[in-house]
């Protein structure tokens, strides 16, 4: 086929994909009135990932040319076009705007929603059981950098739930005006430059490193600044007008963070489920042991356990744990009903679709 012909049918096409989008997005009205009637949630992480696995079988049967990530990329605006249709939705998110934590929200939500940038963690659960939002997302733990403690300082007085999570693979790149010779001063946040120790003790080893409240307001300097720079992610060198010097400077090359998206309910089995759940021990020997016996002689996977300080009584402290399955299994029913015989107070923080990385 010549150039026009080929150009002739792709605008075909395109008409056809937009007739089907609108038939689509009628459909996705008459669910939100039903959603509306019964007061259903309009997000539903659970019927988002069987969606985007499907779509992908079905790709992968098609010898689809779009590799997995594009096609979730396109189908997350689709999705998020359709929570605007059903109900304008508004997203809190640890901000200000351009952090990781907003292209988190942005990966998870699509560009159709509403977002509110808030300025601290507890701001986000504040937003959202006030309802000034319907949903938070606030980061969790970094693969290098370990857990946000702030986060589950906040949840032991939250009655928020964990409705889903998002992987995202976290990028710094060295960003600035100048050439990289010239920079005197960097700007980051503290956990990028945790991320970073390595690379930057090989390449800048006698520029100051300077300590921000975020990777925005890192960019916000250094674009101010002569002879600055910064440790950012693309979004927030872009916001500021920072060229790219160096990319993807963080030390390990599968640097991820994980960040919850926190609502007023939790979400139903896909198959592939985490639960997360706190609890503090009775003080006596062995308590501990005791109370995560039962996961292991159910054969339950715990992922993760984290302590913290109660901050109401010296020496007692909460335990964070996150475990393979879903609360309707009947194994993880049992675990926890054994696990809270051992313990002063048991409670479950949300249980989700384990999901992929973005």
């Amino acid at each position: 086929m010549s150039l026009p012909e080929i150009r002739n049918k792709i605008d075909t096409l395109d008409e056809q994909i937009i007739r089907l989008l609108n038939e689509r997005a009628d459909l996705v009205h008459e669910v939100g009135v039903i959603k509306k009637a019964e007061g259903a949630a309009i997000y539903a992480p659970e019927r988002e990932e069987q969606v985007f696995r499907k779509l992908l079988g079905k790709a992968k049967a098609l010898e689809s040319r779009l590799p997995d990530k594009s096609i979730r990329a396109i189908y997350r605006e689709i999705i998020s076009a359709s929570y605007a249709l059903e109900k304008g939705l508004t997203i809190a998110y640890f901000g200000p705007q351009s952090t990781n934590t907003h292209q988190a929200a942005r990966s998870r939500f699509g560009a159709s929603v509403e977002y509110t940038a808030q300025v601290t963690i507890a701001d986000v659960f504040d937003a959202v059981a006030r309802g000034n939002a319907d949903y938070g997302v606030v980061p969790i733990e970094n693969s290098t950098e370990g857990a946000v403690n702030h986060t589950l300082d906040v949840f032991m007085e939250s009655d928020l739930r964990i409705c889903a999570q998002i992987l995202m693979r976290i990028e710094n790149h060295l960003a600035a005006n100048v050439s990289k010779a010239e920079i005197r001063r960097l700007y980051s946040h503290p956990q990028v430059f945790g991320q970073c120790r390595n690379w930057l003790r090989a390449n800048l080893p006698t520029v100051e490193l300077i300590e921000v409240s975020s990777t925005p307001r890192a960019a916000e300097l250094a674009a101010q600044e002569p002879n600055a720079g910064a440790l950012v992610g693309a979004m927030a060198a872009e916001a500021h007008g920072l060229q790219l010097l160096e990319r993807s400077v963080q030390d390990n090359p599968n640097n991820t963070t994980r960040f919850l998206v926190v609502g007023h309910q939790t979400s139903a089995r896909t198959g592939e489920d985490r639960t997360s759940l706190m609890f503090s021990l009775q003080d006596k020997p062995g308590a501990l042991f005791s109370a995560i016996e039962p996961f292991k002689r159910l054969r339950i996977n715990m992922s993760k356990i984290e302590s913290r300080p109660s901050k109401r009584k010296a020496w007692e402290y909460f335990f964070f744990v996150d475990i393979d399955g879903h609360t309707d299994d009947e194994a993880l029913k049992e675990a926890i009903a054994e696990l809270e015989q051992h313990c002063t107070f048991v409670k479950v923080l949300g249980t989700y679709p384990r999901g992929a990385a973005v």
